[in-house]
């Protein structure tokens, strides 16, 4: 695993998540457009986190948009342990 990709995309996840509470928190006109731009940034991020991974350094710098793509994707219900119903 990446780990400084995966602690740079939950960093930068955690700040957008802060900063959107405190915004709820403290501004009463914040509205769902603005919630919307902070949870695609939230999610992009912890996505990111997941599905990039495994990726090296190097494979980040020359990702090309369709990487990226692959990337923002949400991970698949199976990936997690926790949510897969025991039979």
């Amino acid at each position: 695993m990446n780990h400084q990709a995966i602690i740079f995309h939950l960093r930068e996840a955690a700040e957008e998540l802060n900063k959107t509470v405190k915004n709820l928190e403290q501004d009463e006109m914040y509205d769902k457009e603005s919630l919307e731009v902070a949870m695609g940034h939230i999610y992009h991020h912890l996505n990111t986190a997941w599905n990039g991974r495994n990726q090296t350094d190097k494979q980040f710098r020359e990702s090309t948009g369709q990487d990226f793509a692959r990337f923002r994707k949400f991970p698949k219900e199976n990936d997690f342990a926790y949510l897969i119903v025991s039979q």
